[in-house]
């Protein structure tokens, strides 16, 4: 019963690791991973079940099962091949959005002023476990970045668990809504896939950013769409 619990959820954390992998491919191809998702999830025999490219998986079973699942094996004397890449593949897509805004904006992130849409691992939780969010936001404030955030309801945890001296410095806040977070920002990274930062007022968007740049770590947008509307837009795995 315990293999079996660490099984299941180290194949949903397989299939969203290899999702990653294929957009890192499709980047440097020219493809769309979207078009790829919609290809292989019609093959009945995969589906479309955690088949989403994204900034990496987070919260409090993938990783620890896989982990978990992990020490078991290398115990009994079986190596884990396949499940120290998925962990391994995690751990690069967690750094994505961070090496796409340097690569946007530069090295030195000093001056600059970044909105985070999203904290907590996935929508309709507060739970801040492993989420992709927090190593994004870490690697924005040591290249000297602000971070200025907005999350339905994980501000409050957020708070009370992160490390003080974010808050404290001023390098971390919080805003109001979200487009209050996107006040005068040279990019927006959005990291989680809350229904409110689906279909957002774009108009509105672009009166409030320094730089249209925004940075879809969740595939939520079009990238055409984006383009005729004045953003520079990058996505998961879109064929930039």
């Amino acid at each position: 019963a315990e293999l079996t619990k660490y099984a299941a959820n180290a194949m949903l954390a397989t299939r969203i690791s290899f999702m990653n992998e294929m957009a890192r491919l499709c980047s440097v191809v020219g493809a769309d991973i979207e078009n790829v998702r919609r290809g292989i999830g019609s093959d009945s025999r995969i589906g479309y079940s955690y088949l989403y490219a994204g900034c990496g998986y987070g919260g409090s079973c993938f990783p620890k099962d896989v982990r978990a699942l992990t020490g078991m094996a290398r115990r009994a004397g079986a190596e884990p091949n396949i499940l120290s890449a998925v962990t391994r593949t995690n751990d690069l897509q967690k750094r994505w959005a961070f090496s796409v805004t340097v690569a946007r904006l530069g090295a030195d992130l000093r001056g600059r002023v970044i909105a985070v849409w999203g904290l907590s691992f996935k929508p309709n939780t507060d739970d801040l476990r492993e989420a992709p969010a927090r190593s994004i936001i870490a690697g924005l404030l040591e290249a000297g970045a602000r971070v200025r955030a907005f999350d339905p309801v994980a501000m409050p945890r957020a708070r009370n668990e992160w490390p003080h001296e974010w808050l404290s410095s001023g390098a971390l806040s919080f805003a109001a809504n979200p487009y209050h977070a996107l006040d005068g920002v040279d990019a927006l990274v959005l990291v989680t896939e809350w229904k409110p930062f689906r279909a957002p007022d774009f108009g509105d968007m672009k009166r409030r950013m320094r730089r249209r740049l925004i940075i879809d770590g969740r595939n939520q947008y079009d990238p055409a769409q984006m383009r005729e509307l004045g953003f520079e837009y990058c996505g998961v795995g879109r064929g930039e």
